[in-house]
């Protein structure tokens, strides 16, 4: 730790140790570790007496109070004040800088499209309202730096997703995101426009180095959040022995998600769809596990990993997915559950939320998600209905 002390031309300051001593005292802060502007020769010998060291003391107890103010608000970054006391300051921030808040929860969105639909909307904004003091990120391929500041009065969700507090959109940058890991060697070879499920392979690589680089909990875009996962370190299961992908979380540099990427090099097929991502889980899983089938709804747990029950996001198996927009005469309640993956992929027929359906999915639209339905359900069917008659 340096301080700053006066050399001999008069106004010239310079650094030094705080080595000066008056009595076997040590005339640096109190505080121990702030950087203080102490004068030479030290003040118990300095010719115009106690008044130049009470004067000393009262900035050293400044620069104490500045000190701890700053340590303060780098709590506060920590603590979610951030997001409710300071929300036009995020529009300054790097990736890096919120991925390093910590415990991020990471969407992606790997094709081209800038306009998210309404369901990726829904998940967005329903993990930001449920995980209010955490950062919400959408990193989008089709995003670059010099198209994001135009695109908030573009885009209806994107200006939507823009302007909650605690949520950042930033370009997928994959060089980037895969330095440092297993995968860059990989995207250094592969081809993209040969790979047959390129945005899909792409995403499981993506979602890999992130959550190992930085920690967190990744989701796809067709989760919606409904409580908070209290796990920090966990897979989904999708079924008795077998994990997704489409959810996990761990801590930083977690040796599990490191192997993860080491495997999806070394067994890389990018014919097969899943091979990369929900096989790769399973098979990574099934190397230090001894799975067994999943009784009731309790949760399972090995080397500190919890692989959770099928019932805490996929309560809805994919073969039964359209449910999801059916009229249900009793809604269920969901309590076991933390999330809902609604299986966008297999919604080849492009289902979708219409106000006034009363179908399971528009309910849970308006529980976890109100802002996006709307203004993304309601309102587009009011502005398609102005359009209609502006034609006629």
């Amino acid at each position: 730790m340096f301080q700053t002390a006066r050399v001999s031309s008069p106004g010239t300051w310079a650094l030094r140790e705080p080595d000066c001593h008056c009595d076997g005292k040590q005339t640096s802060s109190k505080c121990g570790f702030v950087r203080t502007m102490i004068q030479h020769p030290c003040p118990r010998h300095d010719p115009k007496g106690p008044g130049k060291a009470r004067m000393l003391r009262k900035i050293q107890i400044c620069l104490c109070f500045f000190f701890v103010s700053g340590i303060l608000y780098e709590i506060s970054l920590l603590s979610g004040c951030f997001f409710s006391c300071m929300p036009m300051s995020k529009n300054f921030l790097t990736p890096e800088q919120v991925l390093n808040l910590g415990k991020s929860i990471i969407f992606l969105e790997t094709t081209e499209r800038l306009e998210p639909t309404p369901l990726v909307s829904c998940s967005v904004e329903s993990a930001a309202r449920i995980y209010q003091d955490r950062p919400i990120i959408l990193f989008m391929k089709g995003l670059t730096n010099d198209t994001a500041l135009d695109l908030n009065s573009s885009y209806v969700a994107f200006s939507l997703l823009s302007s909650m507090k605690n949520v950042f959109i930033f370009p997928l940058q994959m060089e980037t995101v895969f330095q440092d890991t297993p995968l860059l060697e990989w995207y250094n070879q592969v081809v993209p426009e040969q790979e047959k499920n390129w945005v899909h392979v792409s995403s499981d690589a993506s979602r890999l180095a992130l959550i190992w680089k930085y920690g967190g909990i990744y989701m796809d875009t067709d989760v919606i959040s409904i409580r908070p996962i209290p796990e920090e370190s966990f897979l989904a299961a999708q079924k008795s022995q077998f994990s997704s992908n489409g959810i996990f979380g761990f801590p930083a540099h977690h040796e599990f998600i490191w192997d993860c990427m080491e495997n999806f090099v070394l067994k890389y097929n990018g014919n097969i769809w899943g091979n990369q991502g929900p096989f790769l889980m399973t098979r990574m899983l099934k190397a230090i596990c001894n799975l067994t089938d999943f009784k009731g709804t309790e949760d399972h747990s090995c080397q500190n990993i919890s692989f959770l029950n099928p019932q805490r996001f996929y309560p809805i198996p994919y073969p039964a997915w359209g449910r999801y927009y059916d009229v249900w005469d009793k809604s269920p309640n969901f309590n076991l559950s933390y999330a809902l993956h609604l299986w966008n992929f297999m919604n080849h027929n492009q289902k979708a939320v219409v106000a006034g359906s009363n179908t399971l999915a528009e309910q849970l639209y308006k529980a976890y998600c109100p802002a996006t339905y709307e203004d993304l359900i309601q309102n587009a069917e009011l502005r398609d209905f102005t359009r209609s008659e502006d034609t006629a």
